[in-house]
């Protein structure tokens, strides 16, 4: 066996004794030991092996599979350009705290520098954005070696899933490899069965190296670092010792995106228990307790602060989409107001430099604090109440503004309250990037749905594979929702080989032709019309049936409310494509009107409490 391939078994054994159950690789020259390891691993039925011919996708689908399964999934690319694709995935788990393992061939020292082909410094390609990486040396016929392999292999396992630093998050692991890249003959079959065999597989006449291939002997990783048994960061066995945020009255709470729905259904079960009224983006849960109706437009009502005079507001996790609730932060800050913070970040979320304390998750899942910690005042109980009537109110005022109505294209708020309201309870919901999110933002209201959306660095680029990814991790039935720009940017997700396992899939795309996001925002505002079209608009005037034909994938067009319904209403199978044609031209007016509706309904004086939802 040469030493190469040797490596390469003994990497793979060592991933799948910590846990890894996905991988996905790149075809490549230079990593030929990896595929061959990896496909032995795939036929042995110890891992579900994913090809992909485009790097960037596939770091996107690895990531999909590691945000949907919770464990670190690894992607394995050949060495150059080939890496360098795999960065705007990195910088997603990143920021996203999604534990992603990038195993990158690369040739050996001796040939770095000399520019030979495809040759480059890929040791610390991605900078500050990794969690830990490492440059294993390449391997030879010397005896101790792999167990440095093995324990590599452990760094980078637990590295990935914040073990020892408390944030997971992408770790690379760099492998040098000298030719033969590929297995003897002789031997291809048997390499990481050697590997994998606990070294039952060695024999006497062996080399000490080749001896020492076998893992631990129980089957376990080389090196355990005791997480196995540790709480899940939501749990309320992770908050022992640590101090309760405090029950005040008043509090309203402000939830942002916690990247596990378990957590999301317990902080609204916690609101509920103690009389937090919520505002909430879209991720999430939502069939648990009491998060008030289209968030964005309530905490855009002029003068909700001062009707409603929260004491605190209580913001779990990180915002990441609307403006309202950023400005509500900053005016309850500059009203006087406490804004505490409660993250599992290590840097804490704060763009507006207001939060006066910060918590540890922890602190809110202590067992004395699950549930509601004093008597409240009438007053208190009424100042509750009032939330709940004023989110029912903007909802039924903005209800006919959230209608599809025949003839004639939707709005983006009307189609996300369509797909909303026509998929299937417990199916998952990716939102796409600009639109998509704040569509859903608007339109959403009470609902059995998970609804997830990379929103580390909230790029549109890798959108669809991150749902692929998801999709193929779990039997959730799985559903995206995307603007047409954030469907081409990457349609190489729909290049999936005919031997390779396929997500089941159905990718909504809200087809505006263009930049839609942008005529919401200031360069959309009257009198700026003359560059608009060109540098923000951007249409493409791409036929989306011929790109699914193209890769085989079914393609709907839909018009009406009822064939949407229809069309969601199948179980995904496979990957398809629903496309629904919108007007990017009515995405400013669309907006306005639905927070004049909301503000109308709601009717908020100056101070106290809004006449529609005093109640008796």
């Amino acid at each position: 066996m040469n030493p190469s391939t040797a490596l390469a078994a003994v990497l793979v054994d060592e991933l799948v004794r910590l846990g890894c159950r996905h991988a996905v690789l790149c075809p490549g020259s230079r990593s030929a030991p990896l595929a061959y390891a990896l496909a032995e691993a795939d036929a042995a039925g110890r891992l579900r092996l994913h090809v992909r011919v485009d790097e960037r996708s596939a770091a996107f689908l690895a990531l999909g599979l590691a945000k949907a399964g919770g464990v670190p999934v690894p992607v394995v690319t050949t060495s150059g350009t080939a890496v360098a694709e795999l960065h705007p995935a990195v910088l997603e788990a990143s920021h996203g705290r999604v534990p992603l393992l990038l195993i990158t061939a690369d040739r050996p020292p001796e040939l770095r520098g000399t520019e030979a082909n495809q040759t480059t410094d890929q040791v610390q390609i991605f900078g500050g954005a990794v969690r830990w990486q490492h440059d294993l040396g390449a391997p030879d016929q010397r005896s101790g070696q792999p167990a440095s392999w093995r324990t590599a292999a452990d760094r980078a396992w637990a590295a990935a899933l914040g073990e020892l630093r408390g944030e997971p998050g992408p770790a690379h692991l760099n492998v040098p490899l000298r030719e033969p890249l590929v297995p003897d003959l002789a031997g291809a079959a048997g390499a990481a069965g050697a590997a994998g065999a606990a070294g039952a597989a060695a024999r006497a006449e062996d080399p000490p190296w080749v001896q020492e291939l076998g893992g631990r002997p129980d089957g376990g990783p080389w090196t355990r670092t005791g997480a196995s048994s540790r709480a899940p960061w939501w749990s309320a066995r992770a908050g022992t010792g640590v101090e309760a945020v405090a029950d005040i009255p008043r509090t309203l709470l402000v939830l942002g995106d916690l990247d596990a729905p378990a957590a999301t259904r317990q902080v609204l079960r916690l609101a509920q228990a103690h009389g937090w009224p919520v505002l909430a983006e879209p991720f999430g849960c939502r069939d648990a307790g009491s998060a008030i109706p289209h968030a964005p437009l309530v905490a855009g009502l002029p003068g909700l602060l001062a009707a409603f005079a929260p004491q605190r507001i209580l913001v779990v996790g990180r915002l990441s989409l609307t403006r309202a609730l950023a400005g509500l932060l900053r005016e309850q800050a500059a009203r006087g107001g406490s804004v505490e913070l409660v993250t599992r970040r290590a840097s804490w979320p704060d763009p507006g430099h207001v939060v006066d304390r910060v918590h540890p998750y922890a602190a809110l899942t202590v067992r004395d604090n699950l549930g509601r910690q004093q008597v409240r005042s009438e007053s208190d109980e009424a100042w509750y109440a009032a939330w709940g009537r004023l989110g029912a109110a903007v909802a039924a005022g903005v209800a006919r503004g959230l209608t599809w109505s025949d003839p004639g294209q939707p709005s983006g708020p009307a189609l996300a309250a369509a797909v909303l309201g026509a998929l299937p309870d417990g199916a998952r919901l990716f939102l796409g990037s600009s639109n998509a999110a704040r569509d859903v933002d608007m339109a959403r209201t009470r609902d059995r749905l998970e609804v997830v959306a990379n929103r580390g660095l909230a790029g549109i680029d890798g959108c669809v594979s991150t749902a692929a990814g998801m999709a193929l991790a779990d039997g959730v039935p799985s559903y995206a929702l995307v603007g047409d720009l954030t469907f081409l940017h990457d349609a190489n997700a729909l290049l999936v080989g005919p031997a390779e396992p396929r997500p089941n899939l159905t990718i909504v795309v809200a087809n505006d032709d263009g930049g839609g996001i942008f005529g919401t925002l200031e360069y959309g505002e009257p009198g700026r019309e003359a560059q608009f079209e060109r540098i923000f608009g951007t249409p493409t005037a791409t036929d989306l049936a011929a790109l699914a034909a193209a890769h085989g994938v079914p393609h709907l067009r839909v018009t009406t409310r009822d064939q949407l319904a229809q069309a969601l209403r199948e179980p995904p199978a496979g990957l398809r494509v629903v496309e629904v044609p919108i007007a990017r031209g009515t995405h400013r007016a669309t907006y306005a009107a639905l927070r004049q509706a909301a503000a109308a309904a709601a009717r908020l004086p100056e101070e106290g409490l809004p006449e529609a939802v005093r109640g008796a």
